[in-house]
């Protein structure tokens, strides 16, 4: 569904606009809400309500006498909110949020199939640059042949 990466500026009252292909697949897909929250490896994610929903059943279903899951429920869905493009197609990003994320001015969109992911460009530079000589270790160990 959302594919790609996209390079962004913060305006100075902390919006972000979500590219083009994105919101036409909104349009599309007649979705106005999305759930932005705490992503793993410092992003922050981006959900549909659809996909919010789902995620949030799964999550729901951990058990909370389980220390681990009760710890990863609270910064999950502590962080999450509600968000909604104006009319330039642009969201605000809460300040908890950015400071979780190092997000100061430059980001970098990246879709990863069901979610977008908000990175501070810095850190998404690092990720890549770590990673990308892995990829195809990481199909390797991954995706097994039928």
């Amino acid at each position: 569904m959302f594919y790609g990466e996209y390079a962004h500026t913060l305006d100075s009252k902390g919006r972000v606009i979500i590219p083009a292909k994105f919101r036409e697949i909104f349009k599309e897909q007649y979705v106005e809400k999305f759930y932005l929250t705490r992503g793993l490896d410092q992003c922050l994610f981006v959900f549909t309500e659809e996909t919010w929903k789902s995620q949030e059943k799964k999550f729901r279903e951990l058990p909370f006498t389980k220390g681990e899951a009760r710890r990863f429920n609270r910064l999950y869905f502590s962080g999450a909110c509600d968000v909604v493009c104006d009319k330039q197609g642009r969201i605000l990003i809460p300040e908890y949020l950015k400071n979780y994320g190092g997000i100061k001015e430059e980001v970098m969109i990246i879709g990863v199939s069901d979610r977008i992911e908000i990175w501070a460009r810095e850190k998404w530079n690092e990720f890549y640059d770590s990673n990308k000589g892995n990829f195809e270790d990481l199909a390797e160990k991954l995706i097994s042949e039928p």
